[in-house]
């Protein structure tokens, strides 16, 4: 394993940032560092790189404990949220600078900055001032340097948060671009839900200085393991539903029984559960419902054109509102519909 994080915490003074997290990172992985603002992901690149010490726990790189390694002595390189570029520099001179460090020989340093000015597309630039380069640009000469010394872990921390979408989009298909020719380990940092999924090979959602759960994007998305990663990885409706039968399960949301024969859940009869399902997994019971086996009463409260489909909000019988995505032709608001929906296609969550 190249990176490994055995049970790492870290304290501000009693304040905990990260409690006992652990995961690791397989040769030529890239994988995604995902959470909200808070989570203590921060802390976790600062651990990594060897910026701070953990209160406890281990790094270990390569199979070796570098928990007392200063950070200079590392193979690791982090390209971080904010331009570390020096003003005073060249691009060459910048990517440069790292080889310089490491007491790489001037003929064979000018070979490797040319090599990865290359990767990234820059080779014109080469005697360009940061100043004089796009915000993109400047992002790429980033990469360059951090490549350059061939690390063992590539540390992407929040990159893309400081650019314009399009920008974003771009850049973000470089990096994987770059990391798929280069094969370098990637922990790439981020609170969008969006580019992790397009990125990673396996995400480590995080949440309140915890691991909250830990797998390939399509399968977390689609088979949430917490509430916490059902509402944060894209869009989520929930609606409470109260337990009346357990073999199958069979719950109540208001007057509706519906049961669930593929849900294996150890809930008590007369316990309240809540489910959790997907806006586009939702439809109206006179459009095409595509296996859908569900059925809820529902009424029209608000729609939104959002362009490429409408938003329609609904009240259920037990008071909750949920969204769901109308490709064309919405009911009017005040209008009394079905809802269908496929037991496949949601999620219950026992009490805690």
């Amino acid at each position: 394993m190249r990176l490994e994080l055995d049970s790492l915490t870290h304290r501000y003074g009693n304040e905990p940032a990260v409690d006992d997290v652990s995961f690791g990172l397989e040769s030529g992985e890239l994988v995604a560092l995902l959470g909200p603002s808070g989570c203590g992901k921060t802390t976790l690149v600062q651990a990594i790189a060897g910026h701070i010490h953990p209160t406890a726990g281990r790094v270990l790189l390569r199979g070796a404990d570098v928990t007392d390694v200063p950070a200079e002595s590392r193979q690791v390189s982090v390209v971080f949220q904010q331009s570390t570029l020096f003003p005073h520099m060249t691009v060459s001179e910048n990517v440069a600078y790292g080889l310089a460090a490491r007491d790489t020989g001037s003929e064979r340093r000018d070979e490797v900055v040319s090599e990865y000015l290359e990767l990234v597309d820059l080779r014109d630039q080469r005697g360009a001032y940061p100043s004089e380069l796009s915000g993109g640009q400047r992002r790429r000469v980033e990469l360059a340097r951090a490549l350059a010394p061939q690390p063992d872990l590539l540390v992407l921390d929040e990159p893309l948060s400081a650019l314009d979408r399009t920008l974003r989009e771009q850049l973000r298909d470089e990096i994987a671009r770059i990391q798929r020719e280069t094969g370098v380990t990637t922990l790439f940092v981020t609170h969008d839900q969006e580019e992790a999924m397009t990125l990673a090979d396996r995400l480590v959602v995080m949440n309140d200085g915890t691991v909250s759960g830990i797998g390939e994007p399509r399968t977390l998305y689609e088979s949430p393991p917490t509430p916490f990663i059902a509402s944060f990885l894209g869009r989520s409706n929930t609606f409470s539903a109260t337990v009346i039968d357990q073999q199958p399960l069979t719950i109540a949301v208001g007057e509706t029984e519906i049961t669930l024969n593929g849900s294996q859940k150890d809930v008590s009869t007369g316990s309240t559960v809540t489910c959790h399902v997907r806006p586009r997994d939702i439809s109206f019971r006179d459009s095409a419902n595509d296996g859908a086996n569900l059925s809820l009463a529902a009424e029209i409260t608000r729609v939104v054109d959002i362009g490429t489909h409408y938003d329609v909000t609904v009240r259920i019988d037990t008071g909750d509102e949920l969204v769901v995505e109308c490709a064309g032709n919405p009911p009017a608001v005040g209008e009394s519909l079905s809802l269908a929906l496929s037991e496949r296609q949601m999620t219950v969550f026992g009490p805690g």
